[in-house]
């Protein structure tokens, strides 16, 4: 699917760019440490968030350019409020865009079955412990009995579940063996990720990081793995394995041991409306602004995306893990 000038998005480098990821708040219900500190953490001001009527034309604006897939995030999403009555509403008004939503599954009971009429076609849930200790250390509170029940029922409603955990040495690298499995009891995509040098009150440190591979390496002791290539070939940041004999899938990200920058795919609007095309890039573009502004408004947007795409860079180039607590936090980025 194309946008209305009949031609894909591209940027500079002739990469297709088909992806949004949407942050609706930076507000967040845990303090995890890999993204935000628990104290001293100040979020950004009510006036200064987009409003859902303004995410619903930045959505249909960016379908019009291209934009297939759309991801909701935060923050956690659940807890901005009427997030569901939004989900709905970009359904109704762009029933066509392939509707998909982070979150930390902590909210989310109670909602999958709605979730599933609403048409959203997959659930990303951060799930880093399966221990309750070691969940509550990294999140910093013990909330695992409801992720657990948030997963069961977006399977029950048959929706898609990816759990994504970051990989981090000494705090639940010994617990791979059981993320393995439950991807082989459960028909999930269990992926773990380099942990990344992003963020305000980022914890990272080389000896907090693991790679990919030794995640995979210690992960092939408890199961045979048999290589699946079908997410790389469809632009997807993923090497994953299907699990002999099992209903699920295990896989990695890396992010830094094995860039994907040759085929990123995806743009980040943050809650308070700003445009990064890269992840590990500081550079911003202020949109809210534009669309408050009844003489610039979506057309001035549009130029913007357009400009902002020619130097979309790759991001292993522009990554500096010296910057580590000096840029926006995952919350407010959006992840």
């Amino acid at each position: 699917m194309t946008g209305t000038s009949g031609k894909a998005l591209r940027d500079g480098r002739g990469r297709a760019v088909s992806y949004l990821r949407l942050s609706v708040t930076d507000r967040c219900n845990l303090a995890c440490m890999y993204c935000r500190p628990k104290e001293s953490f100040t979020f950004i001001g009510h006036d200064k968030i987009l409003r859902y009527e303004e995410m619903l034309d930045l959505v249909g604006l960016a379908r019009d350019m291209g934009i297939v897939k759309l991801r909701l995030t935060g923050g956690e999403p659940f807890a901005r409020r009427d997030f569901m009555s939004f989900v709905a509403s970009i359904r109704e008004r762009y029933p066509e865009m392939d509707l998909r939503i982070t979150t930390n599954a902590t909210l989310l009971a109670g909602r999958p079955a709605m979730l599933a009429k609403l048409g959203v076609s997959a659930v990303n849930i951060s799930l880093d412990s399966l221990d309750q200790a070691t969940f509550a250390r990294i999140t910093g509170h013990d909330r695992l009995s409801a992720v657990l029940q948030g997963i069961g029922e977006c399977l029950e409603a048959g929706i898609r579940v990816k759990i994504n955990a970051v990989a981090l040495r000494g705090i639940n690298t010994a617990e791979i063996p059981a993320f393995v499995a439950m991807a082989e009891k459960s028909p999930i995509d269990v992926r773990f990720i380099e942990f990344m040098p992003v963020g305000d009150g980022n914890l990272w440190r080389p000896e907090n990081y693991i790679s990919a591979q030794d995640v995979v390496e210690l992960a092939s002791r408890a199961a045979e793995f048999v290589p699946d290539d079908s997410d790389r070939a469809t632009g997807g940041p993923a090497r994953m394995y299907r699990i002999a004999g099992g209903a699920g899938r295990f896989g990695v990200i890396s992010p830094l041991s094995e860039h994907f920058c040759d085929t990123c795919n995806r743009l980040r609007i943050t809650a308070d409306g700003k445009l990064r095309t890269c992840l590990f890039s500081t550079k911003e573009y202020r949109l809210r602004a534009m669309l408050r502004n009844p003489a610039l408004g979506l057309a001035a947007v549009r130029r913007v995306i357009a400009l902002a795409l020619r130097t979309k860079p790759l991001g292993y180039e522009v990554l500096d893990p010296g910057t580590a607590g000096k840029t926006r936090g995952m919350s407010a980025i959006g992840g």
